[in-house]
C-alpha cells in the first residue's frame, strides 16, 4: 500500500526497503500479511460505501487508509529520531519491534466501523477490528502478548476519535495522523458540494502536506495552501487533533501559501 512518487524532499510514505529509526523486520512482515489479506481489504473498500454514496461525505475507504497509514509510520519515525519516549508497547512488557505494529494495524483498521454508520463509527469500529485482530496477531504472537497487542491496537483506533483521551504515544500518533490526510479537497471536515462556503475554500486550499525533521521539535508538519482560507482547515482540523494528542511539545505545525500571484495574506505562518 504505497502512494504513488511521493518525493524526496520529506516523509510522506512509509518505504520498507528503507533504514528507519526503529526495528522494522516484524512491520514488514505483518505488512506484508494486511496487505494480501481478503477479509482486510474487502472491508477497507465496503466501509467508504456508507461515508461516501449514501451520505455524501469525504473518503474513508482504502486510498485514507493508505495516506494514514504511511503519515503514521513517518511520524513514528521521526518522532523515534527525536528521543520521543513509547509508552504503549512498553508499559505491557512488549518489545520496542511492537510499537510500529500497533501503529500499522491501529492505522489500517482504525474507520471499519464505518461499514456499520459513519455516525458513531469509533465505537462500531472496536468489536469488528477486535475480531480481525484476533485472527491476524496470532500469526505473528503467543496468545498473552495476543491480548497485549490487542487491547494496545483498540485503544488506539478508539482515540483517534477527539471524543477520547490518548493514554499512549502510539494512539496519539494515529489520532494526529488521521487529520494528516486533507490534500487538494481531501479534508477531514465535509465541505458543501458545489458550494464556496469557508470549508469548500479552505479543503481546496491545501495541496501538500509534508513531513520534516524539526529544528525545535521532533517533527515540522508543512501545511503548502495556495491562498489563506486554507488556515481555517489547518486550524480546525489538524490542531483540533493534535491537542489532547499527547505530542503537542513534539509536533509543530507551519502553514506557507504557495499562491503564485503573490497576493495573499498569509505567507507563512505557525499555528
Amino acid at each position: 500500500m504505497n502512494e504513488p512518487d511521493p518525493g524526496t524532499d520529506s516523509k510522506r510514505v512509509y518505504d520498507p526497503t528503507e533504514e528507519h529509526e526503529f526495528p522494522d523486520e516484524k512491520l514488514n512482515a505483518i505488512l506484508e500479511f494486511v496487505d494480501e489479506d481478503e477479509e482486510i481489504t474487502t472491508y477497507l473498500e465496503a466501509q467508504n460505501i456508507n461515508a461516501v454514496d449514501r451520505m455524501q461525505y469525504n473518503d474513508h475507504g482504502t486510498k485514507h487508509i493508505e495516506i494514514v497509514r504511511n503519515r503514521a509510520l513517518c511520524l513514528y519515525d521521526l518522532l523515534k529520531a527525536g528521543d520521543v519516549d513509547f509508552n504503549g508497547a512498553r508499559q505491557q512488557g512488549l518489545d520496542e519491534e511492537d510499537e510500529s505494529v500497533i501503529i500499522a494495524l491501529a492505522a489500517t483498521l482504525h474507520d471499519v466501523g464505518h461499514v456499520v454508520h459513519r455516525n458513531e463509527h469509533v465505537y462500531y469500529s472496536i468489536p469488528l477490528a477486535a475480531d480481525i485482530l484476533d485472527r491476524v496477531l496470532a500469526e505473528f504472537y503467543d496468545l498473552p502478548d495476543v491480548v497485549r497487542m490487542k487491547g494496545e491496537v483498540l485503544h488506539a483506533i478508539l482515540c483517534h476519535h477527539t471524543a477520547e483521551t490518548p493514554l499512549t504515544t502510539e494512539a496519539g500518533i494515529i489520532r494526529v495522523a488521521d487529520a494528516l490526510d486533507m490534500e487538494s479537497g481531501r479534508s477531514r471536515i465535509p465541505y458543501e458540494h458545489g458550494g464556496r462556503g469557508i470549508n469548500t475554500l479552505s479543503s481546496q486550499a491545501i495541496k501538500r502536506v509534508s513531513l520534516y525533521e524539526g529544528e525545535t521539535s521532533p517533527v515540522m508538519v508543512e501545511i503548502a495552501m495556495t491562498n489563506a482560507a486554507g488556515v481555517y482547515q489547518v486550524d480546525n482540523l489538524l490542531k483540533a487533533k493534535l491537542r489532547g494528542s499527547g505530542l503537542e511539545d513534539d509536533i509543530r505545525i507551519v502553514a506557507v501559501n504557495t499562491n503564485e500571484n503573490h497576493e495573499q495574506l498569509v505567507e507563512r505562518i505557525e499555528l
